[in-house]
């Protein structure tokens, strides 16, 4: 890797992907808890894939869903970041760049969605010429939607959507956007 961005918060760590977070990753992708908000559990396969996905972006765009780990400890904890969406959002200027975060559910509940988003918002703002960001969920992921709210996003009801892909039928289908200006 030529890429060696890491960003720190006081508790986090974001870095980019290293095969030694393959089976910590995969392990936390295919927890049904973890993985509620989403369709399905990834397999280990889409998670590497995943993992090479975002590598790649931060070469490319200079930032991604980084790899986030506990600064104390070197544990794994979850992904963290921002990345240019692979779909378009209807109504929302293209390409948008989405920040997100799945974290593992030991570190779930602590504030560290929130203290993490917030170090890769004040990046974005200090090192890109992005405008905005975009940050969406299901609808019922109400912890999500939570630190949407405590990172200053505002909830845009016109712009909710079906995810192109998630199946209709699907209790995550139905996705709520929020933005933020940087």
């Amino acid at each position: 890797m030529t890429t060696t961005l890491q960003l720190a918060s006081e508790r986090l760590l974001l870095r980019e992907w290293q095969p030694r977070d393959l089976t910590p990753f995969a392990a936390m992708n295919a927890d049904p808890a973890v993985m509620r908000y989403f369709h399905a559990p990834m397999t280990q396969q889409e998670t590497e894939e995943a993992m090479a996905r975002y590598n790649a972006q931060l070469a490319r765009d200079g930032f991604t869903m980084f790899a986030a780990e506990d600064r104390a400890t070197g544990e794994l904890l979850g992904i963290l970041g921002a990345q240019t969406m692979r779909f378009a959002i209807p109504n929302v200027a293209q390409p948008a760049v989405e920040i997100g975060w799945r974290l593992a559910t030991t570190a779930q509940g602590k504030g560290l969605a929130t203290e993490g988003a917030n170090a890769i918002l004040n990046y974005l703002r200090e090192t890109t010429q992005l405008h905005e960001v975009v940050a969406i969920t299901a609808v019922e992921n109400q912890p999500s939607r939570r630190v949407m709210e405590k990172l200053g996003m505002t909830y845009m009801p016109a712009l909710d959507f079906d995810h192109p892909n998630i199946p209709a039928d699907s209790h995550v289908n139905r996705t709520v956007v929020y933005r933020r200006a940087l």
